[in-house]
């Protein structure tokens, strides 16, 4: 498998890996971090064989935001072009059309908090801590953070965490619904392992239009989102995965699905 500079990337029984590797940095996130992301994301979305990808970093830090030193001498432009980088990075992975997961211990601040806004379930441990502070340095979240969260946890909250920017904990961000669950530190790598490997015995056909049509709500009214569901679950009817679960809860057996 590929090397790569700022992530380690493995693959087993179904799950893709991706381990932030950053530690001097508390696993910061740079263009390396960002391109590196964007392969692997490319890779799993052609492997077949990949049901679920989960996106961790180290018992310290999940990722504590950019790395604010190659910030410093940057002007409009090359902040545009960055932020766009982190953007598509950001949009491209929230729009894999198979379960991710963010598996967070430590740190999850700024660029960090935005990456595991961008998957499609958190799990975090107790040790963790949330924010975005970029407020303090004068600027604003730009990897999605004004958008996702706002929709996450609603407008007032939103405003009160990017206005403050102050950093809040994981039984407050559980709270806020900002994280699916909160385990102890020390069983967080196998409750991610479980809930990966229950997310890769579903049908990816399913879960794909599911999730399609999930962020398609955030763009349409409820009667154009309304018609795309009924549209989307009539063209599930023609596949085997759902022949093969309905055989299968007939049977009672546990159902094989292809993702065809």
């Amino acid at each position: 498998m590929e090397a790569y500079k700022t992530v380690l990337y493995s693959k087993e029984a179904g799950i893709a890996t991706v381990v932030l590797n950053r530690p001097e940095v508390l696993n910061a996130i740079n263009e390396d971090v960002l391109t590196d992301l964007a392969y692997i994301v490319e890779d799993v979305s052609r492997d077949d064989e990949v049901k679920v990808l989960m996106v961790t970093g180290n018992d310290s830090a999940f990722a504590a935001g950019a790395d604010i030193k190659n910030f410093v001498t940057y002007n409009p432009p090359d902040a545009h072009q960055y932020i766009t980088k982190v953007q598509l990075g950001m949009n491209k992975l929230m729009a894999l059309g198979k379960p991710t997961i963010a598996s967070i211990a430590g740190y999850a601040l700024g660029g960090g908090c935005e990456l595991a806004l961008a998957c499609d379930i958190r799990i975090a441990a107790d040790n963790s801590f949330f924010g975005l502070p970029e407020i303090n340095l004068g600027i604003i979240p730009g990897g999605s953070g004004t958008q996702r969260l706002t929709r996450m946890v609603g407008e007032g909250k939103a405003k009160e965490l990017i206005f403050l920017g102050e950093i809040f904990n994981g039984q407050q961000a559980l709270q806020l619904g900002l994280i699916n669950y909160l385990v102890p530190l020390k069983d967080l790598k196998e409750e991610t392992c479980k809930l990966a490997k229950r997310l890769s015995r579903k049908p990816p056909v399913a879960i794909r239009t599911a999730k399609e049509l999930i962020h398609l709500s955030y763009d349409v009214d409820i009667f154009t989102g309304l018609m795309m569901e009924k549209e989307k679950f009539a063209y599930l009817f023609a596949t085997h995965d759902q022949k093969e679960g309905m055989s299968a809860f007939l049977e009672g057996r546990r159902a094989e699905f292809k993702g065809r």
